[in-house]
């Protein structure tokens, strides 16, 4: 129940001695007691049950990564050397470059190492991955570009 506060006007009496003396023996035995109390909890089942607790996540004591990864797959790594088979020099002739790559080197990787060593823009690059397990590109040149210039100064 809720208590409602005195109107404005009225004075409220002072509480008598007997009153005040309980309710000082009431608020001792509180403190001493304790205000809240606890309940036994019926268990009915043989099996103790845990309690599921807060686990917090394990904080490391020092970053793992402290370092970013080398790029192990850069220019030099991906084009290994120039074709110069046969059928390589044949493609020389429609205009196209061919080269042994690294198998983990993707189109995306090989087009910029043909800028880097080669300096002309590939129109089309081609990969294959033989049965020897060598990869193979072929690099078709930009029209403006001659591929059997760039091949005479790559050997």
């Amino acid at each position: 129940f809720m208590k409602t506060a005195p109107k404005a006007g009225k004075e409220v009496p002072a509480p008598t001695q007997t009153e005040a003396k309980a309710k000082r023996l009431k608020t001792k035995k509180a403190v001493l007691k304790g205000i809240h109390s606890h309940r036994k909890k019926i268990r009915k089942s043989p099996t103790f049950q845990q309690p599921k607790t807060l686990w917090l996540r394990r904080q490391s004591k020092y970053a793992q990564k402290s370092t970013p990864r080398r790029n192990k797959l850069d220019y030099y790594a991906t084009i290994k050397f120039p074709l110069t088979t046969e059928s390589a020099r044949k493609k020389i002739e429609d205009n196209t470059l061919v080269s042994s790559v690294d198998v983990k080197a993707d189109k995306p990787h090989i087009r910029p190492a043909v800028k880097k060593f080669y300096d002309p823009n590939t129109a089309k690059v081609n990969t294959l991955i033989g049965p020897d397990g060598e990869k193979k590109t072929s690099d078709q040149l930009a029209p403006d570009y001659d591929s059997l210039a760039i091949a005479n100064t790559v050997g």
